[in-house]
């Protein structure tokens, strides 16, 4: 992404493309769209300051490293972990959005129709917040999937939504994002 005057960065709207399901999803890269850059990486500074402090004291004063397994739900957007079989902590999921390996898309879950309504928590206060601040890559339903917006996505997601921590579930064809909210132990 190109610097413009006054250190607004040029992004590119994407052109619709047809999704697996039959629905259009934009891809945000063919026609450019300013926003203050600066603004936009300096929020991001601050979000992955306390994203980060928070995504720290998740993992260790719940023992979330080493052994660990677990499982969720988007049956009742919990997610359960475990270790040598014992279910120790249980906590709620917002599903912050996905990556199809094929598109190299990211899709917003306030964007993604076949997700049930439980799982996306107040996914649509961090589309309101890109609406209020001017941040294109909060707004738009999806954008290229490469790492440094979609972790930036990722962190003002987790920062707007005040999640606990932030969880990653790989798929052979799609990734799963994950916002963490009230952990208790079992």
């Amino acid at each position: 992404m190109g610097q413009g005057v006054g250190g607004a960065a040029q992004f590119r709207e994407q052109t619709p493309r047809l999704s697996r399901e039959g629905g259009t999803v934009m891809d945000h890269v063919d026609q450019p769209v300013a926003h203050d850059h600066e603004l936009w990486e300096s929020f991001v500074s601050e979000a992955r300051d306390r994203v980060g402090q928070q995504q720290a004291r998740m993992v260790s004063e719940h023992g979330l490293s080493g052994d660990v397994q677990y499982h969720w739900s988007m049956d009742d957007a919990s997610i359960v972990w475990s270790r040598g079989g014992r279910d120790f902590l249980r906590g709620r999921i917002t599903v912050i959005g996905s990556t199809d390996h094929a598109q190299q898309t990211w899709l917003w879950s306030w964007a993604n129709d076949s997700l049930p309504q439980i799982v996306l928590g107040d996914i649509t206060s961090v589309r309101r917040y890109g609406e209020e601040h001017d941040f294109p890559i909060l707004v738009w339903p999806s954008f290229r999937a490469e790492q440094k917006p979609m972790a930036q996505a990722r962190i003002i997601a987790a920062d707007v939504l005040a999640a606990e921590g932030l969880w990653f579930e790989p798929g052979d064809e799609m990734d799963l994002h994950f916002a963490i909210h009230d952990l208790r132990r079992l």
